[in-house]
């Protein structure tokens, strides 16, 4: 979630940032020409007002037009602009350098068209930092009310566009700093407000894993994910005391019915003292009972698997593993059964010990139970780079692939084993008891025929 908030808060600064510095930017260029331009309004009024007593029959003219040719070098080559006084038929009456003409078109002409009508040139077309440009600048010269010269002022841009170049830097500088600025400060706001998400997040995680008791610190982050996280630990201390009841329903039920069975059981016996010793009803009452008894004990294992936590140790899972195919050798010799062990020399990982060999009974117990004599149980141990797993394969019937779904589901059994001896309980006895220690349980199909069972268990605590 981080990494998609924290990009659109970013983006969302810069598109704000960038709004903003962009009129900024324009603005500042056009207040640096506006400059250029009033300076250069200033001047041409300084040349008019001596062009303006010069006229083709007064005596002392031509020492004024003199006058007026000097200050135009001058001002030409102190500043390298182009200035002339010109008249209404473009005859030049000064102009520095010499070589300068006005010109046929463009912006002089425009100017200079808009002086002879009486006013000053409007504002010249902005020039910008990546284009050469030049600003012209045109007053008429005014004599008894008639428009009878013009001076024009061509002034290069180079200074001007250097000018602006250069704040730009320091615009886009103050940019960048802010930009830098609000992406930390996005970076701890997210922080800030996700905080209570990704507790909230580890905290889910671990109850579904089955730490049922852990919890969220409301203190952090803003009032609204501090009162989520205050309605999630309701929540969870709900879920926690509804399970725990029928945690205690199931064991008491289990413990409590285990004394009238027994004494029911004793009954039946004791009435087939009196009845003939080939008797298929008593025959199936003792199965049925005994079915019940083992069907109590699976349901007091659950529950206890379900309310301790695992005791995790960092144990070789090889030897454990080899401890318990030896106990089943007798078994499985004596149904027929070739029980072999396989795979790594060595192998750690985080178990409870009880609770994976209990486990791994569960496993190879099934898969004796529905391989044919002559047939091969195999159990492999294999140190992965995450896991360690264990894998059981017999070649019993298998299952289907609707019932591969349901496989490890209480009480379940398939339609076709209905024969077989169990509960319907031990699979799922291993995966609560693999799930309380970070493990897992899978199950696939074995080819040609039969079932693998895979048993992974961490190599890293869990939770670290």
């Amino acid at each position: 979630m981080r990494s998609r908030l924290l990009p659109l808060l970013i983006v969302l600064m810069a598109a704000v940032l960038l709004t903003l510095g962009f009129p900024l930017a324009i603005s500042v260029a056009a207040a640096e020409q506006q400059r250029l331009v009033i300076d250069r309004i200033d001047d041409t009024a300084r040349f008019a007002a001596l062009g303006q007593s010069i006229t083709d029959t007064s005596p002392d003219s031509e020492e004024r037009r003199r006058t007026l040719q000097t200050d135009l070098q001058l001002y030409a080559s102190v500043y390298d602009i182009r200035a002339g006084v010109f008249f209404r038929d473009d005859r030049a009456l000064a102009k520095a350098p010499g070589y300068w003409t006005l010109p046929v078109e463009g912006e002089g002409r425009t100017a200079f068209n808009e002086a002879l009508l009486g006013r000053r040139s409007h504002d010249p077309p902005q020039v910008w930092p990546w284009r050469d440009g030049r600003v012209v600048v045109a007053s008429p010269v005014v004599r008894d009310g008639d428009v009878v010269a013009v001076v024009v002022l061509d002034s290069p841009t180079g200074e001007m566009r250097s000018r602006i170049l250069r704040t730009w830097l320091f615009i886009g500088l103050g940019e960048a700093l802010a930009l830098l600025v609000a992406v930390g400060a996005a970076v701890r706001l997210t922080g800030w407000v996700l905080l209570p998400v990704r507790t909230l997040d580890a905290a889910t995680r671990d109850i579904a894993g089955g730490r049922m008791r852990s919890r969220v610190a409301a203190s952090a982050g803003p009032p609204e994910l501090r009162h989520l996280a205050r309605s999630f630990n309701e929540m969870a201390d709900n879920v926690e005391d509804v399970l725990e009841q029928q945690r205690a329903f199931v064991a008491d039920a289990s413990h409590q019915l285990r004394n009238p069975l027994a004494a029911l059981l004793l009954r039946i016996e004791l009435l087939a003292l009196e009845l003939p010793e080939d008797s298929e009803e008593i025959a199936a009452v003792r199965t049925e009972g005994k079915r019940l008894a083992r069907v109590l004990d699976d349901l007091l294992d659950l529950a206890l698997a379900e309310h301790v936590e695992a005791d995790l140790q960092l144990i070789d899972i090889v030897p454990l593993t080899a401890e318990r195919i030896a106990s089943w050798r007798p078994m499985a010799e004596r149904e027929g059964v070739n029980l072999t062990l396989g795979g790594a020399p060595a192998a750690t990982a985080w178990a409870d010990p009880v609770a994976l060999s209990s486990a791994l009974d569960a496993v190879v117990d099934n898969a004796l139970k529905f391989t044919p004599a002559g047939e091969d149980v195999t159990v492999t141990v294999t140190a992965g780079a995450l896991a360690v797993t264990v894998v059981v394969a017999d070649r019993g019937p298998g299952l289907t692939e609707a019932e591969l779904e349901r496989v490890g589901d209480r009480f379940w059994r398939s339609t076709r084993h209905q024969n077989v001896s169990g509960s319907g309980l031990g699979l799922s006895i291993s995966r609560v008891l693999l799930a309380a220690g970070g493990g897992s349980i899978a199950y696939e199909h074995h080819e040609p025929h039969g079932l693998r069972v895979t048993v992974s268990i961490p190599r890293d605590l869990p939770g670290s």
